[in-house]
């Protein structure tokens, strides 16, 4: 009943810009949490930065001062500013978020994943 879609990955060099997007729908009564992850082939699927409904955003330590995250409460998206991008940036982006949504009969709250978004940058 809610499906995330992430947009705007892409490929970059060292030391450039992308923002990625991701775009909830469905039957969507309220969206708490929502969080930005990445993921290489050979790594854990790891945080990249958090922000709640109200605003108030978490990061992880090899991304801060670079990426900013933010949401649209309205249109029920969210957004990864990333600058000054790295190597070691490169990897699948992940959305995922904590959804309470309705099935026409009840409210339920999910943890919902969008499908990913490659990042490459080139040094």
């Amino acid at each position: 009943q809610v499906q995330l879609v992430e947009s705007g990955g892409g490929l970059v060099q060292a030391g450039g810009s992308l923002r990625l997007s991701c775009a909830a729908s469905g039957s969507i009564r309220r969206i708490n949490g929502m969080r930005w992850y990445r993921q290489t082939p050979t790594k854990t699927r790891d945080l990249v930065a958090g922000i709640t409904s109200a605003g108030s955003t978490n990061y992880a330590d090899s991304v801060k001062g670079r990426f900013t995250i933010s949401r649209d409460n309205a249109k029920n998206t969210l957004y990864l500013q990333m600058n000054s991008l790295k190597a070691e940036d490169t990897a699948v982006y992940y959305c995922n978020a904590d959804v309470k949504y309705s099935n026409g009969i009840a409210y339920y709250t999910n943890d919902v994943w969008g499908q990913g978004t490659q990042v490459t940058v080139s040094s």
